[in-house]
C-alpha cells in the first residue's frame, strides 16, 4: 500500500503546477470510468450564521465554465445536497440526483435544492462519486468524478472502484494543497493587509494599541488606523468582534502546511 501511495504521489509531483496536477488526476479518473472532474477547497466549512461557506477554489475539467457562476455567484454551492453530505462524512459516496434514486443525498433534496438538481440534469450530470477530504484545522476539499448519463450499470461500476478513487483523491489533494495560492487559504471576501493581520493578531493576545505600536515600531494612531480598517473590512462593530471574525475565517493564521 505504501509503495502504491508513493507511486501515485510521484505521478502528481512530476507536474510543477496546480493545473498540471489536476490534469493528471483527471486522466487517472477517466481510466476508471469518470468523464468530468469537480475539485473544490473551502478553508472554513460554515460562516458565522451557520451557512455553508462558498469555496475559495473551484476547478473543473470537462464541465461548462458557467458552473463557477452558478456555484459561486448564485450560491448553488450552499444548497448543493452533495456538499451537505460531504460535510457530514469522511468516506466517499455515490450520488444520484434522480428523485427516485436511493442515495445519501436524497434526504437533503427539497424544493430549495431543486435549482441544483435542474442545473445538473440539464447538463446530463446527475450521477457521480464524491470524496470528502477533511483536514485537522477544519478546512476541507471535495474531489468529485462525474459520469454523463450515468445509469444503474455505472453505479455498480463506480462502487467497484470507489476505494481506488478514494486513495487517488486523497493523494492528489495532498500534492495540490502544497501549490495553493496564499489567498486560497482565506475564507470569504475580506482581504486584510499583512499589517492589519499583524495588528489583529496582537490584539487577539490582549495587547492595547499602545503596546502594539511598540512591537511593530509604528505610532499609536497608525495602529488604530490598521485595526479600524480591518474591522470595517470584516463588518465588525468593534475590535473584539473583528478579532472573533478574523479568527473564525482563519485570516490571522500563517499559511498552513499539509503533510501525510
Amino acid at each position: 500500500m505504501l509503495d502504491q501511495i508513493g507511486t501515485i504521489r510521484s505521478q502528481f509531483t512530476a507536474h510543477e503546477t496546480l493545473d498540471g496536477r489536476i490534469d493528471q488526476i483527471f486522466e487517472a479518473m477517466k481510466a476508471i470510468g469518470f468523464e468530468a472532474l469537480i475539485y473544490d477547497y473551502t478553508p472554513v466549512p460554515y460562516d458565522l450564521d451557520g451557512a455553508i461557506m462558498i469555496p475559495s477554489l473551484l476547478k473543473l475539467r470537462n464541465i461548462s465554465e458557467d458552473m463557477h457562476d452558478y456555484w459561486f455567484d448564485r450560491g448553488y454551492f450552499r444548497i448543493d445536497p452533495v456538499q451537505q453530505v460531504a460535510l457530514r462524512t469522511s468516506t466517499p459516496f455515490f450520488w444520484n440526483y434522480d428523485a427516485d434514486a436511493d442515495t445519501l443525498i436524497r434526504r437533503f433534496m427539497t424544493e430549495d435544492t431543486a435549482p441544483v438538481a435542474r442545473y445538473l440534469s440539464e447538463r446530463d450530470m446527475s450521477t457521480g462519486v464524491t470524496v470528502p477530504v477533511h483536514m485537522p484545522r477544519g478546512d476541507y476539499a471535495t474531489v468529485t468524478g462525474v459520469r454523463f448519463g450515468g445509469n444503474r450499470e455505472f453505479e455498480r461500476h463506480a462502487l467497484r472502484y470507489i476505494a481506488d478513487f478514494n486513495l487517488l483523491a486523497h493523494v492528489f489533494h495532498e500534492t495540490a494543497y502544497s501549490l495553493f495560492d496564499p489567498t486560497t487559504f482565506s475564507a470569504g471576501k475580506a482581504r486584510l493587509t499583512e499589517r492589519e493581520r499583524e495588528c489583529l493578531r496582537h490584539s487577539a493576545e490582549g495587547l492595547s494599541a499602545k503596546e502594539i505600536s511598540r512591537i511593530i515600531d509604528r505610532s499609536v494612531p497608525t495602529v488604530v488606523m490598521h485595526l479600524n480598517a480591518a474591522a470595517k473590512k470584516l463588518g465588525a462593530r468593534n475590535r473584539t468582534q473583528a478579532v472573533v471574525r478574523a479568527t473564525h475565517y482563519r485570516l490571522l493564521e500563517d499559511r498552513p502546511s499539509y503533510n501525510l
